[in-house]
């Protein structure tokens, strides 16, 4: 097998924890969108995943920051996985303020406004789009602030020599988080401005 395509145990357990939230957002999200249209079953399912990530994931990794460095945590399944995402990056490992900054805000607010959403889509609440694009928002910018730094300074912590720590683990976890919101934030924008034709057609009718 050619060099960066061997899994080993650890990534095979990271990858395996990934895509069991991955299906436990799904299940939930469409389950809690049925009756709906696909778009909004799509995007509760994806919500329900990013909300997963947020707390499960992300919340240990801020945890484990603030008590110490991942580098030095004791063995468990989410340490080891930010241990194995600490090959691709080594920011991960130790005590970044950057790093734990963004994170502790995406936690946080990233993980409120998604529960937030989910209901706005469940209810049908008329802040629905606002909220849509205030998440979307804040996860393109916590993505632009996670690797603009380091893009400036020559990406010295990031490993691109491995195509399993490049493109699955870089480009790949971190695109969809660039992907999706791009996504809502398409849907946002055609539902307000059909909203905004109704409500144009309607002023006309009534003159």
């Amino acid at each position: 097998m050619e060099p960066g395509w061997d899994l080993g145990a650890s990534a095979g357990r990271s990858l395996l924890l990934c895509s069991a939230l991955l299906v436990a957002g799904c299940a939930l999200g469409l389950r809690l969108g049925r009756g709906r249209g696909a778009a909004d079953r799509g995007a509760l399912a994806w919500l329900c995943y990013d909300a997963l990530v947020h707390f499960v994931l992300e919340g240990a990794f801020v945890y484990l920051s603030l008590v110490g460095n991942v580098a030095d945590s004791e063995e468990g399944l989410i340490a080891s996985l930010w241990k194995e995402y600490g090959k691709a990056d080594v920011r991960w490992l130790h005590f970044d303020p950057n790093i734990v900054s963004v994170e502790i805000i995406t936690v946080v607010l990233g993980g409120f406004l998604a529960l937030l959403l989910i209901y706005a889509i469940v209810k049908e609440r008329y802040y629905r789009h606002f909220i849509q694009i205030t998440l979307c928002v804040c996860e393109l910018y916590g993505g632009w602030m996670t690797f603009s730094p380091e893009w400036l300074i020559g990406s010295p912590n990031l490993n691109t020599n491995s195509w399993l720590y490049f493109w699955v683990y870089l480009v790949f976890f971190n695109g969809v988080w660039v992907l999706m919101p791009g996504l809502l934030l398409w849907q946002s924008w055609a539902e307000l401005k059909k909203i905004h034709h109704k409500g144009t057609d309607l002023e006309k009718k009534r003159r």
